[in-house]
C-alpha cells in the first residue's frame, strides 16, 4: 500500500542511510557481532554523518528538525539490510528525549555538543537484577553528602545497552525512600561520567541475538555525583520515565514492523531462488499462501505505524496507543519472521542468512521496553478494567 507518512526530505535522508548502511556497515557487520559492539570510533562517523543531531537544535551543533519520523527511517533502512548501528539507538532513541525535556540550559551546553559529535555517548541505566520491569522495586540508592555538593551513588544495573562504550550514563536510583501509599516515590535520576571513581562495567552480557549491542552489568561503590549533574527535579523519574515510554515503544513498534517487512523482503528472494524437487520453493501453493498470508499482515502492522507515528508527531498519542501498537506490531512481526525462516529450510538456522539475524534480534521486541503482558495490563486500564 502507498504509505504517506514520510515526505521528500525524509525520503532523501533515506537514500543517504542506505549508501551509508552499504558502505560503511554492512561489509563489517560479521565482525561487530563477533567482536560484541561496534568500533568506539564507528560513532564519530554516525556523528560526522549528523544521525545524533537531527532533532537537536542548531545552538547545541545539531539540526533542528523536530520530530521522530527520522529516527523512523533509520530503523527501517537497518531492518532493511538486517543490520544495526550498535548500541546507538539507545543514544538517540532513548536518552535523548530525556535531555532534551529534563536538562537545564547549562547542561544542555556541556552535553548535547559531545553528544551530537559522538564523543559522549549515552547510556539510561534503569533495569536491575530481580526488578524487570517494576522499575518501583530498585534499590539502586544515592544520598546527598554532608556539604551538599554531590550525591553519593550505590547499587547495581543490568541488560544496560551501550554500557560497555558509554561515556555518559543517566542512572535511575532512589534519593528518598518509597511509602506504602506510592512505591513509585522518591526516584531520580542522576547523569554520571563513567570514568568516576567507583564506576564499574562488569560483564559484557551473551545475548542470542542484538550481538553486535553492548550490553552490559554496571555496579556503583560510592561514586560521587556532582548535584549539578541531576536531571530534572529529584523524585519525580517515574513521572519522566512514563511520559518517555511512549517514544521507546513506538520506535519498537516501527523496528518490529520494518522487521516484518525485511523478513518477507528475504524470503521471497530465497524462495525465487532455492530449488526443491526440480522446481523453485516459490512454486509451491504453501509458499505463495504463506507469504500472502505474512505480505497482508506486514500491510496491516505498516498502518497502524504509520498512524501511530502521524499522531506521536502531532502530540496525540497516548500511553496505551503506544503500548496497543508495540504489542501488536511485535507479537505479529514474530509470527511473520518464523514463518520466513521456516521457507528458508535449514538455511534460516544459519547465521550468514539475515533471516537467522532477524529471528533472534527481534525476539526481544516482545520483552524490552515493557514485556507484551504489560502491554495488555496498559492496554486493559484504558478500557477501564
Amino acid at each position: 500500500m502507498r504509505r504517506t507518512v514520510f515526505n521528500e526530505d525524509h525520503e532523501a535522508f533515506r537514500e543517504t542511510i542506505r549508501d551509508f548502511i552499504a558502505k560503511e556497515v554492512v561489509p563489517v557487520y560479521e565482525q561487530w557481532e563477533q567482536a560484541g559492539h561496534a568500533p568506539r570510533d564507528f560513532y564519530y562517523k554516525l556523528g560526522e554523518l549528523g544521525i545524533f543531531g537531527i532533532e537537536v537544535p542548531e545552538e547545541y551543533g545539531g539540526a533542528g528538525q523536530g520530530g521522530f519520523k527520522y529516527q523512523a527511517v533509520i530503523a527501517e533502512e537497518l531492518m532493511r539490510a538486517g543490520v544495526s548501528f550498535g548500541g546507538s539507538g539507545v543514544h538517540t532513541g532513548l536518552c535523548l528525549p530525556y535531555l532534551m525535556e529534563y536538562a537545564t540550559e547549562e547542561q544542555k551546553k556541556r552535553w548535547l555538543p559531545g553528544f551530537v559529535s559522538g564523543e559522549i555517548m549515552t547510556a539510561i541505566a534503569m533495569t536491575e537484577p530481580g526488578t524487570g520491569s517494576d522499575l518501583a522495586g530498585m534499590t539502586t540508592s544515592a544520598r546527598l553528602s554532608d556539604d551538599g555538593t554531590h550525591w553519593i551513588l550505590n547499587g547495581a544495573k543490568t541488560f544496560i545497552t551501550g554500557g560497555v562504550l558509554a561515556d555518559l550514563v543517566l542512572v535511575v536510583c532512589r534519593t528518598s525512600p518509597a511509602t506504602p501509599e506510592d512505591r513509585r516515590r522518591g526516584l531520580s535520576i542522576l547523569c554520571v561520567d563513567t570514568k568516576s571513581p567507583g564506576y564499574t562495567v562488569g560483564r559484557k552480557l551473551e545475548k542470542i541475538g542484538l550481538r553486535s549491542s553492548d550490553t552490559a552489568e554496571l555496579s556503583f561503590t560510592d561514586v560521587r555525583v556532582p548535584v549539578e549533574d541531576m536531571l530534572g527535579e529529584e523524585g519525580k523519574a517515574f513521572s519522566y520515565l512514563t511520559h518517555n515510554l511512549v517514544q521507546e515503544r513506538l520506535g519498537i513498534a516501527v523496528g518490529a514492523t520494518a522487521a516484518a517487512r525485511a523478513a518477507v523482503d528475504f524470503a521471497v528472494a530465497y524462495v525465487k531462488d532455492r530449488k526443491v524437487f526440480g522446481k523453485a520453493v516459490a512454486d509451491f501453493q504453501n509458499t505463495k499462501f504463506v507469504l500472502a498470508e505474512c505480505a497482508a499482515e506486514v500491510e496491516a502492522c505498516q498502518a497502524f505505524t504509520d498512524r501511530a507515528l502521524d499522531l506521536f508527531e502531532e502530540g496525540h498519542l497516548t500511553v496505551a496507543d503506544a503500548a496497543a501498537a508495540k504489542l501488536f506490531t511485535t507479537e505479529t512481526a514474530g509470527r511473520v519472521i518464523d514463518k520466513c525462516l521456516q521457507l528458508h529450510g535449514g538455511y534460516g538456522y544459519i547465521l550468514e542468512y539475515p533471516i537467522a539475524r532477524l529471528y533472534t534480534d527481534n525476539r526481544v521486541f516482545r520483552i524490552y521496553g515493557g514485556t507484551s503482558e504489560v502491554m495488555k495490563t496498559v492496554i486493559a486500564k484504558s478500557l477501564g478494567l
